[in-house]
């Protein structure tokens, strides 16, 4: 299925003329150098750039790039599929020019992320960005759906003067404490402004739980929107640490011990215009295909983890009673379940409500992650799939017999499991499709066995600054 967003070579009618003439602005204000951006299978932000002079060439015939990076790992070890990974084959990237930005924590530089597409000119089927546009497309096409989505970005901010490799928190006070800001009260600021510049609504910043840890939230978008900003994000904080002599990680787990660095994702559905997550005669005012969307992901979520908590390091953050949500469990405000239902401040339901969906982390590609999260919920929907009872408190407490009335299972503890659930799952593996779905395996397998026999500090060592 051909959406109007996938690039075609030559430039789809007026891409050129209008690259040319936002080169032209971008130049004038003094932006040299765009970065192209994409995320692999792994989870990594990848790029090539181009002089801003080159935009109008990169809108019409993409930029080359090597489609073995579907195979790398994290630490740029590589793997190989069927059909991917080797030397073999090249690819086009294509900025969206819809989402250029200035970054305004890198003087000279603008950012756009991308979609591949292979010399011939068709979709490339390792592209995760285009996956997710189809997804949502599909969505529409078959259930007239549309998706709201934002992706928590928390983070670890250590000191660049620290032994090579070592972590040491930059900030010290208790979490959610007023002293951790004002430790780092110049960097929190200057990073709502880059923020501000760059067109991204925050809706929080704060100190989170672990040492030196933060946390940001921002407005929703559409899905594809929501994941490039989740990118975009990770860039400027990145950027705007640089500049003030810190180091981030938003790998899962900087150390073996305490709470990690999440990427919970918050999604919610819409019909002609209104929320289906509100209004409803459904438990807690949803609607009967809210609930079927939530109750496919709840089905779906052990094989999920292997898209949603890729990284080794992530199962050193998805532990029990740590709010990382490690049981199929879902509840109304409930932080311990995998799922927790939001319905939003008195008088803003409307807009508010959604579903928070907790193991996930900042080692995820965001478009495979949200794209599988959709795919599992639509199959919900075309089974008119119904939730289990819901679950209070700590999923953790409860006895085996009250634990299977309500369905609830603790996730996969490792990613080896996780791999497992994912082989048997027709339902992810057919949305993807066969090519990524089987980078996604190898990909997994492949950081499993490169870190076999370590014990759990050196794996979170071995991921501190992957991410």
């Amino acid at each position: 299925m051909t959406t109007l967003a996938d690039p075609v070579p030559g430039g789809r009618p007026g891409d050129v003329e209008r690259a040319t003439a936002l080169g032209g602005e971008l130049s004038g204000r003094g932006v040299h150098g765009i970065v192209l951006a994409y995320v692999d299978t792994a989870g990594v932000t990848r790029v090539k750039t181009v002089p801003t002079a080159k935009l109008a060439s990169a809108a019409a015939w993409g930029v080359g790039m090597s489609p073995v990076f579907d195979t790398f790992l994290a630490d740029d070890r590589s793997v190989t599929t069927d059909v991917l990974g080797g030397p073999d084959g090249d690819l086009r990237l294509y900025p969206d020019l819809d989402h250029l930005t200035v970054l305004a924590a890198q003087p000279g530089w603008a950012w756009a992320p991308v979609d591949r597409i292979a010399q011939d000119g068709t979709p490339h089927p390792g592209c995760g960005r285009t996956f997710l546009r189809r997804t949502v497309a599909r969505a529409a096409e078959l259930h007239g759906l549309t998706f709201r989505a934002a992706l928590e970005i928390e983070w670890s901010v250590g000191l660049d003067t620290a032994p090579e490799g070592a972590f040491v928190p930059a900030a010290a006070g208790p979490a959610y404490g007023a002293t951790r800001q004002v430790e780092l009260s110049d960097c929190l600021a200057d990073l709502l402004a880059a923020c501000a510049a760059q067109g991204v609504d925050v809706d929080q910043l704060h100190p989170e739980y672990a040492a030196g840890q933060f946390e940001m939230s921002v407005g929703a978008l559409d899905p594809v929107a929501a994941a490039d900003r989740s990118v975009l994000v990770r860039q400027t904080i990145r950027a705007v640490a640089r500049r003030h002599g810190l180091r981030v990680s938003f790998s899962p787990a900087v150390s073996a011990r305490g709470v990690g660095n999440g990427g919970h994702v918050h999604l919610s559905a819409w019909r002609d215009g209104r929320s289906l997550h509100t209004g409803g005669d459904r438990r807690h005012g949803l609607t009967a295909d809210a609930e079927a969307f939530a109750a496919g992901i709840l089905g779906r979520l052990p094989a999920l983890t292997a898209v949603t908590a890729p990284s080794p390091a992530s199962y050193l953050r998805l532990k029990p009673s740590q709010w990382a949500g490690v049981f199929t469990a879902w509840g109304l405000e409930t932080r311990e379940t995998a799922i927790r239902l939001v319905p939003g401040t008195a008088g803003h339901g409307e807009e508010q409500a959604n579903l928070e969906v907790k193991p996930v982390d900042l080692a995820a590609n965001p478009y495979l992650a949200l794209g599988c999260l959709i795919a599992a919920g639509l199959d919900g929907v075309g089974s008119g799939a119904r939730l289990p009872v819901e679950t209070t408190g700590d999923p953790v407490r409860l006895d085996a017999a009250r634990a299977a009335e309500r369905g609830v299972h603790r996730l996969p503890a490792s990613l080896d499991e996780a791999v497992a659930a994912f082989r048997g799952d027709e339902v992810l593996r057919a949305a993807l499709g066969p090519v990524l779905a089987d980078a996604v395996s190898a990909v997994r397998e492949g950081e499993s066995a490169g870190v076999a026999g370590l014990d759990d500090e050196r794996v979170a060592a071995a991921y501190r600054w992957r991410y």
